[in-house]
C-alpha cells in the first residue's frame, strides 16, 4: 500500500483504515447491481462506506461512500479538518509534476476484446436512470495540440459492449474535444475507476486550462504521483488505479444519453450526447470498482470542497476580512454559500455577496455572517439570519443571472440570486448583539459532575 510522506493514503490504505475504525460495512456476496447496491449505500450514506463482494455474481467487488464525510476526506489526506481548504488551496497553487513509470498495478490485466458490462460490475442506481453508469471514474484527456492533460468526472452511460455515452459540459474536456473534432480526429481519453482520495478531490479543482489535476493530486499527497502510459494511447493515468478504460471520444458522433440522477437529486434530462469508444480495459488483480450514488454525501462533498477553496481564494483577494466559506449540503454543495466575515465597515457585507456570486455561477443563495457564527452549522446561520437580518435593508436580489442548468427551477440555467447580509452593524452598542453565555458550559466535563448510577428516587 502506497502512502505519501504527509500521511495521504492510497485507495487501498484508506479502505483498510475505514475497516479498522468500524466505518466500512460489508454486504453479502451476490447483491444485485441493479438498484440494490445503491439502496444500501444510500442508507448508510455519511455513516459507513460500503464494500460489496461479487455483486450479481461478478468476480470484481464494488465500493461506495468512501469519502462521504468532510472529516474523512481530511483524514485520508493526512490533515486536520480545519486545514482541509488551506491544504487544497496550497496544492492548487503549487502542483507537483508527476513521475512516469514503465510498470504499474493498473495494467496487471489487459483486455483488448472489450465488453464493459461483462467485464466490469457497473451498477444502475436510480429508478429512471437510463441503464448502468460509471459515476466515480476520473476521465483524463490530453490537449491534442500541447499534450497537457485535464482530469474531470463525467457521467458515463454504458450504451454498448465498447460504447459509452458521456455528458460534456462546456469546460476543459470539451475544449480539447473541439480541437480534435475540428481536425476530424477523435480525442484520446482514459477513464480511471478506483483512485486515491487525493486523485478524486484533485479532479474537481477549478483551475485554468493548462493545469494537469494529477499534479494537484501529487501536491495533496506531498509526493509526485506515479503515472503510466496507456497501452493503446498516449494518456497518462495513475499507476495504482484499480481499473482503466482506454478509448476515444468520437468526432461528429452523438447518441442518446440519460436520464440520470444528478447531484441536485433530480434527473438530468436525456439528450444527444458525445460518444466514447473503448479500445481496452486494464486493471489490477482483484480490482475494486468505485461507484458514487448521485446526490449522496460523497457526490456533494467532492464538488463542494474544491469550490470552497476556489471561492475562498477569490474572495480573500478583494476582501481580506473573509475568514472562511462553506457550501452547505442542504444547498446540494453548490447553490447555498455561507461566508464568515470580520467586518470593518458598513456595506462590506453586500460587496462580499456580490463577489461571491461572481466567484462561481452555481451560487444561488449566499449569507454573510460575523466571526462568532459557525458557518458549518446551519442552525447557527439560521439564527444569525433570524436576529441580524432585515429584508428591507439587508437583502440583495439579482434577476436574470446565470445559474446551474441542473437546477430545475431555472429557465435553462437563467435564474435569480439572493444574498442576505446577516452581519452586525459596525457601530452597534456592545450589549445589543452580545450572545448569551453560561460560564463554564463550553469546558464542562460531564463525567466528572454526573453520577452514572444515580437515581432520582429509590
Amino acid at each position: 500500500m502506497r502512502q505519501a510522506s504527509n500521511g495521504a493514503l492510497s485507495l487501498r490504505a484508506w479502505m483498510q483504515r475505514l475497516q479498522e475504525t468500524g466505518r466500512l460495512a460489508v454486504g453479502k456476496p451476490g447483491l444485485r447491481l441493479q438498484h440494490e447496491l445503491a439502496a444500501i449505500a444510500q442508507k448508510l450514506d455519511g455513516a459507513q462506506a460500503t464494500f460489496f463482494p461479487r455483486p450479481s455474481d461478478r468476480p470484481i467487488s464494488v465500493i461506495s461512500g468512501i469519502v462521504s464525510d468532510r472529516g474523512w476526506m481530511a483524514e485520508a489526506l493526512g490533515v486536520a479538518p480545519e486545514d482541509l481548504l488551506g491544504h487544497f488551496q496550497q496544492a492548487a497553487e503549487a502542483p507537483l509534476a508527476w513521475r512516469e513509470v514503465d510498470d504499474a498495478p493498473a495494467q496487471e490485466i489487459v483486455h483488448r476484446d472489450v465488453d464493459i458490462l461483462k467485464q466490469l460490475p457497473v451498477p444502475t442506481h436510480n429508478e429512471h436512470d437510463n441503464g448502468a453508469y460509471i459515476t466515480a471514474g476520473i476521465l483524463i484527456a490530453r490537449d491534442p495540440e500541447t499534450g497537457v492533460q485535464n482530469v474531470a468526472i463525467h457521467r458515463c452511460q454504458i450504451s454498448g459492449p465498447n460504447r459509452i455515452g458521456i455528458l460534456l459540459l462546456p469546460r476543459h474536456t470539451d475544449h480539447f474535444y473541439r480541437k480534435a473534432e475540428a481536425s476530424g480526429k477523435p480525442l484520446e481519453i482514459a477513464i480511471c475507476v478506483g483512485v486515491s482520495p487525493a486523485c478524486l478531490l484533485a479532479s474537481q479543482a477549478i483551475v485554468p486550462l493548462g493545469h494537469d489535476e494529477l499534479e494537484i493530486a501529487g501536491a495533496l499527497g506531498h509526493a509526485p504521483l506515479e503515472v503510466v502510459r496507456c497501452v493503446t494511447n498516449d494518456v497518462r493515468v495513475p499507476a495504482d488505479a484499480e481499473i482503466v478504460l482506454e478509448g476515444r471520444i468520437l468526432p461528429k458522433t452523438r447518441e442518446m444519453e440519460g436520464p440520470f440522477g444528478e447531484f441536485p437529486q433530480y434527473y438530468g434530462e436525456p439528450g444527444e450526447r458525445h460518444v466514447i469508444e473503448i479500445d481496452a480495459i486494464t486493471h489490477r488483480r482483484e480490482p475494486l470498482f468505485h461507484t458514487i450514488v448521485g446526490g449522496g454525501y460523497e457526490h456533494l462533498l467532492l464538488g463542494a470542497i474544491p469550490r470552497e477553496a476556489t471561492i475562498l481564494s477569490t474572495l480573500q483577494r478583494s476582501f481580506p476580512g473573509v475568514m472562511d466559506v462553506h457550501l452547505a449540503l442542504g444547498g446540494v454543495g453548490r447553490y447555498h454559500l455561507y461566508v464568515k466575515l470580520k467586518k470593518t465597515q458598513e456595506g462590506e457585507g453586500k460587496n462580499v455577496l456580490l463577489g461571491a456570486f461572481a466567484a462561481h455561477y452555481d451560487i444561488k443563495h449566499a449569507v454573510v455572517v460575523d466571526t462568532d457564527v459557525d458557518i458549518h452549522d446551519p442552525r447557527e446561520v439560521e439564527w444569525a439570519v433570524s436576529t441580524r437580518f432585515q429584508a428591507d435593508r439587508d437583502l440583495v436580489v439579482i434577476s436574470d443571472s446565470q445559474g446551474s442548468k441542473l437546477d430545475p427551477s431555472t429557465d435553462k440555467g437563467l435564474g435569480a440570486k439572493m444574498g442576505l447580509d446577516a452581519t452586525i452593524p459596525v457601530d452597534a452598542p456592545e450589549m445589543k448583539f452580545k450572545r448569551i453565555r453560561v460560564p463554564g458550559a463550553d469546558t464542562l466535563d460531564l463525567a466528572a459532575v454526573l453520577d452514572a448510577n444515580g437515581r432520582w428516587q429509590g
